[in-house]
């Protein structure tokens, strides 16, 4: 019986360490990715759209913001900071000690831009929502004024935020790496 539970004891250790790798790396793919769609709007379509007429930007915007609700965005999006909490959890014993305050700050700063986008730039979106159709809305430079500039103001505090947590999940998978065992996974 004692063989038995150290026998499970040891497995259980084993699969503890052997999903360290593959659910940061998948927590660092997931950030990366919400980084990326940050950094894009950053730098292109906000730009973009700042060009457009107060019509088309209202618009696009509003029409942006239906089509972001999706499945594809929900799984990274929450999945970057589910996984990360994983690998951090992952990480709380053995070899993989070195790595979890990298993965610890990556999870505050990843919470950070969740706040910020919670707290900002939904509640942006939905007053851009409820100002209705863009035909229908009689001052749309005013519906344009309160919404943009603290809205992109915010999504670069949101890019800069989720980039630096991309960063240090980069680095918790370069230490981590450190003490891996040479010749294989």
């Amino acid at each position: 019986m004692a063989r038995l539970t150290a026998r499970r004891l040891t497995e259980g250790m084993m699969n503890h360490h052997a999903l360290q790798t593959p659910v940061l790396t998948a927590a660092t793919v997931a950030t990366g990715l919400s980084a990326g769609l940050f950094y894009g709007y950053a730098c292109s379509v906000m730009p973009g759209l700042g060009r457009a007429d107060d019509r088309t930007f209202v618009e696009a915007m509003q029409r942006i913001n239906v089509a972001i609700l999706n499945g594809w965005f929900a799984l990274v999006f929450g999945g970057a900071l589910v996984l990360s909490v994983l690998a951090a959890v992952a990480h709380l014993r053995g070899d993989g000690r070195p790595a979890l305050p990298w993965i610890v700050a990556a999870v505050a700063l990843y919470l950070v831009m969740l706040v910020i986008t919670f707290r900002v730039n939904v509640p942006l979106n939905d007053a851009l929502d409820a100002a209705g159709h863009p035909d229908r809305i009689g001052d749309l430079a005013a519906v344009r004024e309160r919404f943009e500039e603290r809205w992109v103001r915010w999504n670069v505090v949101r890019a800069v935020t989720s980039t630096a947590a991309f960063g240090l999940l980069v680095g918790a998978l370069v230490v981590s790496g450190r003490g891996a065992p040479r010749g294989g996974i």
